[in-house]
């Protein structure tokens, strides 16, 4: 069943060594990844050592070509975007060509070996001809494999030419392309400022190698049904032990030898109870957050060293298990106790409390929109509230400028996901100093500053911002549909069904489906397809263009009257746009829906959002 496994870094598996070429199978689904796994795979790799576990990877080798054609059965998300990153790499190297030495040129060569394989072939008179050809294949749906090769030759790695595709630039390949290169160049600063002898092409290098090093397990089988055996074993079977569950085991076992142990196991399940006892993220989130956010006092009993913080600098998750075996073999006592305390903040903090505070329902939004990294920050300010001279209202003042930040960051990603931990720490040494409102003003001063600014955030409004964001866009909506609800017409527009979906869902007026019903071919392009499909490019996930309805499912891609006078099937219940929601109101007398409709309505409700999230 299983021919080989091998655990493999990133530059072993596209080895110049050797000819591999990987293929995703036509039936594969299409590229999904959007931009939190893009953050999260750069961020992991960049924030941690050399070597980082990327996990594993299982491909069908069949015999053919000597077994040289590998079927990516699982892992292809990471392969995609893996690739990408790479190509994007290599593509902000070779703009310093001119400034690079022997040495560099040949590790830039390599790289463009590892991305594609080189072949020199014979042609007339016996000279050589010098080929690069595609190594990894992507899945065919939604023009994934053509947007990819296109990017290869346009970047100078394949010789193959390959045209630029229709419409290239609205799909998923080439956004997160764009998008790492934005990440790179926001590393090579950071690199660049911690490092000032560093030179630009040398950050570069630094990171290619972050990535090279990379490990995967990856698992050779000779049939496809082989590769879904086992992947089906890999997903059903138990999971390997987690960070915290190592350091659970090493404070029980530091516990027995004090006869503590069935106390610390309980202060242990009261920890994790108050962070949520089903979510492991979030519990993992807490641990780091705690150290982060506590650092400099956790570091105080223990002796100065060369490195500024013995426990360790920051807590992440390859150094979390490091950090805490230190704090436990030290004083596992005073570390539950502490710990304990901090999560009956951070339970309120996660809404996992049955308190109801002033700042309840801000916390609520505040994780809606995506805040967690600032859990942080607040976990130190609730913490100390008394000390500080925090009122209730001030956290709430403080919570609403959070949310105002993390709207306008997840809309324009600015600051980068990846600063975030850095920034709450530095507030929070700032503040500890600081009084009441004077911590007020610091966090909302501090968080303008490195907000994108109102031309940025509106230029994103008006863009494909549900395409870019949909958790971010539906926070929006719903924050304008909240803001204009009265105890007459109430929806709690966050509710659930039974399987965890939400009730009230994000409707695109006019289709986003590649296959345009007639009936909005006629009506928004007067019959004319190839316009309509250029409209849906343009317009359809802008903010204009969306609203909120139930039954989502019924409505689709039915015409626009058939939406706007929907009712359910007892005929007395209106579920299209006569819902009665306020997001509505311009939408249910309309008889048609056309383009300049979209861009006006697009005009009323960014100029909302512009002044609900106004700094």
């Amino acid at each position: 069943m299983i021919k080989t496994v091998d655990q493999t870094t990133v530059a072993e598996i596209f080895s110049i060594n050797n000819d591999k070429i990987y293929r995703i199978p036509k039936y594969q689904r299409e590229y999904t990844w959007g931009i939190n796994d893009w953050d999260a795979l750069f961020n992991d790799i960049t924030d941690n050592d050399y070597g980082y576990f990327l996990g594993s990877y299982i491909c069908v080798n069949n015999g053919s070509l000597n077994g040289t054609i590998l079927e990516v059965i699982d892992g292809q998300q990471r392969f995609s975007t893996l690739m990408l990153l790479l190509t994007a790499l290599y593509d902000k190297l070779s703009e310093h060509k001119a400034e690079m030495d022997d040495d560099d040129r040949n590790d830039l060569a390599n790289l463009r070996s590892e991305l594609a394989n080189k072949r020199q072939n014979f042609i007339a008179n016996g000279q050589k001809k010098t080929e690069y050809k595609q190594r990894l294949f992507l899945q065919k749906q939604n023009m994934n494999d053509e947007d990819f090769s296109y990017i290869l030759y346009d970047k100078g790695i394949i010789t193959d030419q390959k045209a630029k595709p229709l419409n290239f630039g609205n799909r998923r390949i080439a956004k997160a392309y764009r998008h790492f290169g934005k990440l790179i160049e926001d590393e090579v600063v950071e690199i660049r400022n911690e490092n000032h002898n560093i030179t630009e092409v040398g950050a570069l290098f630094s990171i290619v190698r972050k990535f090279e090093t990379a490990v995967l397990v990856g698992i050779e089988v000779d049939t496809n049904k082989d590769a879904y055996m086992l992947f089906e074993s890999l997903n059903h079977r138990g999971v390997p032990l987690s960070a915290l569950d190592l350091i659970k085991n090493t404070l029980i076992a530091q516990a027995e030898d004090a006869s503590d142990a069935d106390n610390s196991y309980e202060k242990w399940k009261h920890i994790l109870n108050c962070v949520g006892q089903d979510d492991y993220s979030g519990q993992e989130r807490f641990f780091r957050q705690y150290y982060n956010a506590f650092r400099e006092e956790l570091n105080v009993p223990y002796p100065k060293t060369d490195k500024r913080y013995y426990l360790g600098y920051l807590a992440t998750r390859t150094t979390l298990l490091d950090i805490y075996e230190k704090m436990i073999k030290d004083n596992y006592k005073r570390l539950l106790d502490d710990l304990s305390e901090k999560a009956e903040h951070y339970s309120v903090i996660v809404n996992n409390s049955d308190e109801v505070y002033t700042y309840t329902e801000a916390l609520q939004d505040l994780g809606r929109i995506s805040g967690a990294p600032s859990y942080i920050l607040l976990l130190y300010l609730m913490s100390n509230q008394t000390k500080l001279n925090l009122a209730d209202p001030d956290l709430n003042k403080i919570i609403r400028v959070l949310i105002t930040f993390f709207v306008r960051r997840n809309v324009t990603d600015v600051p980068n996901t990846r600063k975030l931990t850095q920034l709450f720490m530095d507030i929070i040494a700032e503040v500890k100093m600081l009084q009441g409102n004077d911590i007020v003003q610091v966090v909302h001063d501090r968080l303008q500053i490195v907000s994108a600014p109102d031309g940025i955030f509106e230029e994103k409004l008006r863009g494909p911002v549900y395409d870019e964001n949909p958790e971010a866009t539906r926070f929006m909506l719903c924050s304008i549909e909240a803001q204009n609800q009265t105890k007459e017409i109430y929806a709690d527009l966050w509710a659930r069904d039974n399987s965890k979906k939400y009730v009230w869902t994000i409707e695109h007026i006019f289709p986003e489906g590649e296959n345009i019903p007639a009936s909005w071919v006629q009506m928004i392009a007067g019959g004319d397809a190839a316009l309509a499909k250029q409209y849906r490019l343009d317009y359809v996930h802008t903010i204009g263009n969306l609203t909120i309805t139930g039954y989502n499912q019924n409505l689709s891609n039915m015409s626009f009257d058939q939406k706007r006078d929907r009712k359910s099937k007892d005929k007395t219940k209106e579920i299209g746009y006569k819902n009665g929601l306020y997001l509505n109101k311009d939408v249910v007398n309309q008889s048609k829906w056309t383009v300049d409709k979209i861009r006006n309505r697009t005009d009323m409700l960014v100029k909302i959002l512009m002044e609900m999230y106004k700094w």
